[in-house]
């Protein structure tokens, strides 16, 4: 990574960049960047662009990085999964540790971020492997996944914060919250907006989420609530390897010394076989959902003795989302992907026909960049690159008339009024479902299904 000029000193190294980077100032930073830039080859400029940029992105998930992390200490990844949400960057303890060096990082944190448990979608094939004696149900609700936790600082005063999923700290989006975390612990659940004792849609929760300013007429109109789902930690005492069922009783009984009418608990299902959860998913209103039935969107299900494990490991979680709505929409516009799709076409804008001035037009109504399989991406991909039309930059224009174009099966969560969309409609969690090559494109769905749809969800 030398350039080859006399006199020139020796290239940086990757501490000399970020070491830099982190502790210049704004106005020193340019010429600090020509100097590296003459000082490096070809092949180092390219890898200081790719890092300055954030563009250093080679397909390795966290997970991935906290496996090799324990491999190099011999140690189990499920401990540095847990730790790691108190370490930061570089993570010299941590490389201390794993290498003997040192002692075992210590999270002093009085509300530390737990790793969450996640579950996997159940498909039909699963329950023939499955006891329902050996599950407990609940409803899955249409909210936000987050963690609620509160611990006494070294001087014994009581600290609260609210994390998303992620462990993004999100206590500031909703400060009404913090004051019902008077006790010491750690609660998983969902966050919701709770109207006259009602569950509202995530539509309504929206108006909430990533709020900088949060006023008191905000605060009032869209009342947060915590629907508690598991007890992670109670004060200094870690419940996570406990089963289930143990971990439900004692948050149970957590809830009620809390005792504020901003935290409930999230009710369970009682079925004793899988057809009764089948039907009680199908009409959650009839199986004590009641008035909140418009926000469940299907059930959890989780082994009684499983303990609290972070990640997704398969078999003690299982979601089971009710069915999603489906429509047919035709292919507009295409971006390449990311990562590994990053040369390939695999982001779609896509939309449904509706009348306009000049006759029926294509509006478009969402996008969505899964779904699909590695050979229909290619299938797509190949049909982008044939049937481009005009290219704006990065997007290319993808020939959608009534006889000539690609229909695409959608399928989705829900809908919302968007004023953001031509179509003034905008889905959730779009995703493609299906590659529809027998159905012309004048036959795909209009823009009226998608209002009847959206009446039909919310009312208006």
């Amino acid at each position: 990574m030398r350039n080859t000029l006399h006199n020139n000193p020796p290239p940086p190294t990757l501490t000399d960049v970020v070491t830099t980077l982190r502790t210049l100032g704004k106005a020193e930073l340019p010429a600090q960047l020509a100097r590296w830039l003459d000082e490096l080859d070809e092949t180092g400029r390219w890898a200081l662009l790719k890092l300055v940029t954030g563009a250093m992105r080679i397909g390795i998930s966290a997970r991935l990085a906290k496996t090799a992390a324990a491999a190099l200490g011999d140690k189990d990844p499920h401990e540095i999964e847990l730790m790691w949400p108190g370490l930061s960057p570089p993570y010299l303890d941590l490389f201390a540790w794993l290498e003997g060096r040192g002692d075992k990082p210590v999270n002093s944190d009085p509300t530390p971020f737990r790793p969450v448990m996640l579950a996997h979608a159940i498909e039909d094939a699963d329950f023939a492997n499955l006891d329902a004696a050996d599950f407990s149900a609940e409803w899955k609700w249409d909210g936000i996944r987050v963690q609620a936790v509160a611990g006494r600082d070294a001087r014994g005063h009581l600290q609260a914060r609210l994390y998303s999923r992620t462990g993004e700290d999100i206590t500031g989006s909703f400060p009404d919250l913090v004051p019902s975390l008077h006790l010491p612990g750690a609660i998983d659940g969902e966050l919701l907006v709770l109207r006259d004792g009602r569950v509202q849609t995530f539509n309504v929760l929206q108006q909430r989420l990533n709020r900088k300013v949060v006023s008191p007429k905000l605060i009032k109109e869209f009342p947060i609530h915590l629907r508690a789902y598991d007890l992670l930690g109670d004060d200094a005492n870690d419940l996570r390897e406990l089963p289930f069922t143990e971990r439900r009783a004692q948050l149970e009984a957590f809830v009620a010394r809390l005792n504020d009418p901003r935290i409930d608990l999230s009710p369970t299902v009682p079925f004793a076989s899988w057809e009764e959860l089948a039907a009680a998913r199908a009409d959650p209103k009839s199986a004590g959902a009641g008035d909140d039935a418009d926000a469940v969107e299907g059930v959890m299900l989780k082994r009684r003795d499983a303990p609290y494990l972070p990640g997704r490991p398969k078999g003690p979680w299982w979601k089971w989302k009710r069915d999603p709505q489906i429509i047919d929409a035709v292919l507009m516009y295409a971006q390449r992907g990311h990562g590994k799709r990053s040369s390939y076409y695999s982001d779609y804008t896509f939309g449904v026909w509706t009348r306009g001035e000049a006759g029926d037009e294509l509006v478009p109504v969402g996008k969505a960049y899964f779904g699909f399989t590695d050979e229909e991406l290619l299938q797509i991909d190949r049909f982008v690159r044939r049937n481009t039309t005009e290219k704006f930059g990065p997007v290319r224009h993808v020939v959608h008339e009534p006889d000539q174009g690609l229909v695409l099966e959608v399928a989705f969560e829900g809908l919302q009024r968007s004023p953001r969309h031509k179509s003034g409609v905008a889905m959730r969690f779009p995703r493609i479902s299906r590659l529809r090559w027998d159905k012309p494109p004048r036959e795909a769905d209009r823009l009226e299904t998608l209002e009847r749809m959206l009446i039909s969800m919310t009312g208006s």
